[in-house]
């Protein structure tokens, strides 16, 4: 089992950086690839950036290339996602979850290959 508990959420104006944090209890942890989802409401969730069990591969979604970073300190048991060049777009719940596979190579890029999720928080930038 895996619990996983986000920080870093806010108001931020257009322009605007966050550091997103979702820190993992347990010692599987760094075996599993991990992702950023966020929803907004009234749309689905999605996929925004995801990073395998080493670091080695990350992948993200168009939109947010170029200004996300999302990377991982398995000795802190914590992932990260760097936003920066905010857009009232953004706006949504951030959520993190681990794969539950050990030590996928790759990047998943689907909600449901994510076995463990974090409660979310909130991400708003004002324009």
């Amino acid at each position: 089992q895996v619990q996983l508990v986000e920080s870093g959420g806010g108001l931020v104006q257009t322009g605007g950086s966050l550091r997103l944090s979702c820190a993992a209890s347990g010692r599987t942890f760094s075996r599993y690839g991990m992702g950023w989802f966020r929803q907004a409401p009234g749309k689905e969730r999605e996929f925004v950036a995801g990073i395998n069990w080493s670091g080695g591969d990350t992948d993200y979604q168009d939109s947010v290339k170029g200004r996300f970073t999302i990377s991982r300190d398995n000795a802190k048991n914590t992932v990260y996602l760097q936003m920066n060049s905010l857009k009232p777009e953004d706006t949504a719940v951030y959520s993190c979850a681990a794969d539950g596979s050990s030590f996928w190579a790759g990047v998943r890029l689907g909600a449901y290959e994510y076995s463990y999720w974090g409660q979310g928080t909130q991400v708003t930038v004002s324009s």
